[in-house]
């Protein structure tokens, strides 16, 4: 018999690549949470553009969280990050439009870039975090049942057909249209939350 899974009290939401913590997803998942699950610990850290600095922070940050309680919630680059922390611990996931092969298609980004929500702020990006991707790209998932794929036909940025094959049997959302940034986010919250089944 199946032992039932116990409400996440504690949720990680990872933005993507020159995004921040003030993102409209961010922001419009935040604010659901604070409001909703006021019990649940929230953490969108900025993160920095060295892949393997952003996750010793993160598994650092989460170092006592409860495995089994915890999810993490990732959107474009943030979401194969989201993928290889919840191989590590075992955990929820939830991808919104994630990057598949991020060391490929970061690899022409190479250079200092403005930050998409403060432009008075950039990020240098180099060959040693195109390396540093690399070493961390995961497999398919261990346990299709423990992630959420939201995927966007109409993603101008990565093509979903990889996402969906790189994600084969987990819970999926199919957008026929949509965006890379999922300007149509707030409509699909409530199927997001229901899946993470916060405290």
């Amino acid at each position: 018999m199946a032992i039932p899974s116990q409400p996440i009290t504690h949720l990680l939401y990872l933005h993507g690549f020159r995004s921040s913590p003030h993102s409209t997803k961010a922001r419009i998942m935040a604010a659901r949470v604070a409001r909703d699950h006021p019990a649940v610990t929230w953490w969108c850290p900025q993160l920095p553009a060295s892949p393997r600095q952003a996750m010793d922070m993160l598994v650092q940050g989460t170092a006592q969280w409860p495995d089994a309680r915890m999810a993490v919630v990732g959107s474009s680059l943030g979401g194969y990050y989201a993928t290889w922390l919840a191989e590590q611990r075992a955990c929820k996931a939830v991808l919104l439009n994630p990057a598949v092969f991020a060391a490929r298609d970061l690899a022409r980004h190479i250079g200092t870039h403005p930050v998409w929500h403060d432009p008075s702020q950039q990020i240098e990006f180099t060959r040693e975090h195109v390396d540093e991707l690399r070493t961390l790209q995961a497999g398919g998932p261990a346990d299709a049942a423990r992630y959420f794929l939201l995927a966007a036909k109409g993603d101008e940025v990565l093509d979903w057909r990889e996402m969906v094959q790189r994600y084969p049997g987990v819970q999926l959302r199919l957008l026929e249209h949509g965006d890379h940034g999922l300007s149509d986010f707030e409509d699909h919250l409530d199927t997001v939350l229901d899946f993470l089944d916060l405290a």
